[in-house]
């Protein structure tokens, strides 16, 4: 496993991490995952609070209570389940986010987090309290970095400019290549590491059937899936392929992977052990579709 440096950062991430919101109830298959995945040399487990209100955090601590300095946990706050848990409202604020973090702190057996983020983010939340929260925790050692979860440009030329984020986690893939006109060039400018969700845009990369995704017509979808299985060959899978394209991006720090299944976690690994794709690769692959441009929140 090759491990990259997150941003400003001393966090080593590994390049393939453990996205943990697909877990289920099963907490044998759950325990055996996760160990199974750091054996393997996965390091960085990403969850958050709003996921399945609480237990997916209270699963990632139960399984790795008794070697949590083995692992690089990220959660995330700013959705704050209502008290009948009909849903959650957006709450940024400052007070929400230094009491919610004892919470996480609670289920996820530790008395700190790796990365705290920002789970979203507009231009009308009182980002200059929310940045004093996170800057108020990193100096209590309750968290040792922070960073936001967004794909808004606007969002993340503010969080650049006022905070000290070592991160910005964003969707990322063949299929959704807006980072590359608005942000990734800036977050490589400031030294912000990106962790890339979506690289695989909901399967449809992997063999999942073709359908309209974004602004993409389902033709459009079977042009890049066909494109990305001409490039793996015999000799690659399609999602390896898929994820070494997001992952050749040098502002990409990881590609979060979500897993549910061993069979799931066994191609993640073999991701990590997978070849770079060539420069001509690469461009085979852009030359596929054309990229879209973000619409909104410019």
């Amino acid at each position: 496993m090759e491990y990259k440096p997150l941003g400003k950062s001393d966090l080593q991430v590994s390049r393939v991490s453990f996205g943990c919101m697909s877990l289920e109830e099963d907490k044998s298959q759950n325990n055996d995952l996760l160990h199974t995945a750091l054996n393997q040399g996965i390091n960085l487990f990403d969850t958050a609070d709003l996921y399945g209100n609480g237990q997916n955090e209270k699963t990632v601590g139960q399984a790795f209570k008794g070697i949590r300095n083995q692992v690089i946990i990220s959660t995330k706050v700013g959705n704050q389940w209502r008290p009948d848990n009909s849903g959650w409202d957006w709450n940024p604020t400052k007070e929400y986010i230094l009491q919610a973090v004892d919470k996480s702190l609670q289920r996820l057996q530790t008395d700190y987090i790796d990365l705290y983020q920002l789970h979203g983010g507009t231009l009308h939340d009182p980002i200059d309290d929310t940045i004093e929260a996170f800057e108020r925790l990193q100096e209590s050692g309750k968290i040792r970095y922070y960073g936001i979860s967004s794909i808004r440009p606007n969002v993340i030329r503010e969080y650049v400019k006022r905070s000290r984020i070592v991160s910005v986690m964003m969707q990322y893939s063949l299929l959704d290549r807006r980072p590359d006109e608005a942000a990734l060039n800036l977050l490589g400018e400031n030294n912000i590491g990106v962790l890339a969700r979506g690289s695989l845009a909901q399967g449809l990369l992997a063999g999942k059937p073709a359908k309209d995704y974004l602004n993409y017509t389902a033709a459009e979808v079977t042009t890049s899936a066909q494109a990305i299985q001409l490039v793996a060959g015999n000799s690659r899978t399609a999602s390896s392929v898929a994820t070494q394209f997001v992952l050749n991006h040098p502002v990409v720090t990881s590609a979060v992977l979500g897993i549910r299944t061993a069979e799931q976690l066994i191609e993640a690994i073999a991701v990590s052990h997978s070849s770079a794709l060539t420069i001509s690769e690469i461009t085979q692959l852009q030359q596929a579709i054309p990229p879209h441009k973000y619409e909104q929140h410019r």
